[in-house]
């Protein structure tokens, strides 16, 4: 395992690479303690804010070139964009059960199910993971 294929990488990649594994970890976190109370909703709000920089920064990454520059990927980062804010008007409303519906839906999308196609052999994190 080495971390120089990401330090070589773009800003804007490692920027996403970076917010996405803190992202990660602040999920299993906010995951594991009790929901509803101050750290919650602090946690949760910088969770959200590292979300969207994870989804905005993915639109300055193009090495997934499948039309003038974009792939698949950013639809996933379109659908982060105008899910996040939805997700977090459930919980300022008391929709508890729309609001961990939906941060479960956006954790294992967009950073689980996501995450492990970053794995594939000629990414960057294959890369970092397994030697170059």
């Amino acid at each position: 395992m080495t971390l120089q294929p990401l330090l070589s990488a773009s800003p804007a990649i490692q920027m996403h690479a970076f917010a996405a594994m803190t992202a990660f970890v602040l999920g299993l976190v906010q995951f594991a303690r009790i929901k509803g109370d101050g750290p919650h909703r602090a946690f949760g709000y910088v969770w959200v804010g590292l979300m969207l920089l994870i989804a905005a920064s993915s639109f300055w990454i193009h090495q997934i070139n499948q039309w003038q520059g974009f792939s698949v990927i950013h639809l996933l980062s379109i659908w982060v964009i105008l899910f996040v804010p939805v997700a977090v008007m459930y919980a300022r409303r008391g929709n508890i059960r729309g609001h961990k519906r939906s941060m479960i839906g956006l954790f294992a999308g967009a950073l689980i199910i996501a995450g492990i196609f970053t794995f594939v052999p000629g990414r960057i994190m294959h890369a970092v993971l397994f030697g170059g």
